[in-house]
């Protein structure tokens, strides 16, 4: 069975209504991110940044997978599918895909903030601000913030130099080192990108097909020409 990885961004989750970190009226719009996104912001601004991905939980809680998830589920039954995904959001989970690598942490996870890898699952959005880890320290939200190491790229890399095929769907590509990954494909794979603003690629190795189309529409398109 052919290794099938995708990599998700905001631009999938932003169809079930999830505001998206880059577009002028979303969520993010009334924030600067050195104020809820930073190590600093959580060290000196605690409340805020609590307050905030608060926030940010209890609107996923209220969405739901839409077709490109359940696609993207789908498409399991021809490949081995693995999804690599920017989003911090459960939706994939939801939509039942098997295998789920978050890059960027995930939002209904709060961890140690002496050990960000020590991970608790969190039942409910309002995360009690004085909450503590096991360990002893503060809980936090579990989130790479900005200028944090991203502790899963290395294994999206390996799957990444892995897959028989590449697929991007919504993501502008501009997030690194994330948006890096493009570049780990082998020689001659086939990559897909499916946004209907389709950024700036240059991939002299790999046959490149641009699906110019939302999220849920370019699924329909991607099942097609795989099938």
């Amino acid at each position: 069975m052919k290794k099938l990885v995708v990599f998700t961004g905001a631009g999938i989750s932003a169809e079930s209504g999830i505001a998206t970190f880059r577009a002028s009226d979303g969520l993010w719009a009334n924030y600067r991110i050195e104020d809820v996104c930073t190590p600093e912001a959580l060290q000196n601004n605690r409340e805020q940044v609590i307050d905030f991905y608060n926030m940010r939980r209890k609107e996923v809680l209220t969405k739901q997978p839409n077709a490109a998830h359940l696609g993207l589920k789908e498409l399991e039954k021809q490949f081995d599918v693995q999804i690599i995904t920017q989003n911090v959001d459960d939706l994939h989970e939801r939509a039942k895909s098997k295998n789920v690598l978050h890059l960027h942490g995930e939002i209904l996870k709060l961890c140690s903030s002496r050990d960000v890898s020590q991970t608790i699952e969190f039942d409910g959005w309002e995360q009690n601000l004085d909450a503590r880890h096991s360990d002893g320290s503060l809980l936090r939200p579990f989130i790479v913030l900005f200028g944090e190491q991203v502790p899963m790229l290395e294994r999206a890399i390996d799957l990444t130099a892995e897959a028989d095929i590449f697929v991007v769907i919504g993501t502008s590509l501009q997030v690194y080192p994330a948006a890096s990954l493009l570049h780990y494909t082998r020689p001659n794979v086939p990559v897909y990108v499916i946004d209907p603003n389709v950024p700036a690629i240059s991939l002299p190795r790999n046959p490149l097909h641009i699906i110019q189309k939302s999220a849920t529409e370019g699924i329909e398109e991607l099942i097609r020409l795989l099938s």
